[in-house]
């Protein structure tokens, strides 16, 4: 037996500040995982992604592998270097195995059970560097991690979004 667990899929602007990821929860109605992207300002063409559908086993694991995170570059002509995407528990989760998903862009630089980051050397146009964690869910109405996004150009800047990417979670049944 396994519960469906519908996260806060509708995402907000990218401001100066943060990217806030909140909204309404839906019901999952296929068996499988689906992703969303957030919403990048102008000024920022690398968008967040993640799962808006999933679900657990009877012991309150991610079933499919557990969660996924990633991180996409939207823009048509701007490359960025050394990328990396951090997400870190804030509530209820406990992180297990990390693995890649998008071979050979990307590797996992850090891994606990509280935190997984995954970089890019080089993140192209239209490419993403995503991964899947086991994740073990402690509660499955409430829970939280934490987003934080570093990159430059190719000519070795810091592009102008903001570090503190915002938070993502809290589940209604």
């Amino acid at each position: 037996m396994r519960t469906t667990v519908a996260v806060l899929g509708a995402t907000a602007a990218l401001t100066a500040a943060q990217l806030g990821l909140a909204g309404t929860a839906s019901a999952a109605s296929t068996a499988g995982a689906e992703t969303q992207a957030g919403q990048a300002a102008a000024n920022c063409p690398i968008k967040i992604t993640y799962l808006t559908k999933f679900y657990v086993d009877n012991n309150n694991w991610v079933t499919n592998g557990g969660l996924r995170f990633g991180l996409k570059n939207s823009s048509k002509k701007v490359t960025f270097k050394d990328v990396s995407l951090k997400v870190t528990n804030t509530k209820s989760l406990r992180f297990g195995k990390a693995t890649v998903t998008t071979r050979p862009i990307g590797r996992i630089t850090q891994k606990t059970n509280q935190v997984v980051k995954i970089a890019a050397k080089t993140l192209k146009p239209g490419k993403s560097a995503a991964f899947k964690v086991s994740t073990h869910m402690l509660r499955t109405d409430k829970y939280e991690v934490k987003f934080e996004v570093y990159g430059k150009t190719t000519d070795g800047k810091k592009w102008g979004c903001a570090v503190d990417q915002g938070t993502w979670g809290t589940v209604k049944h």
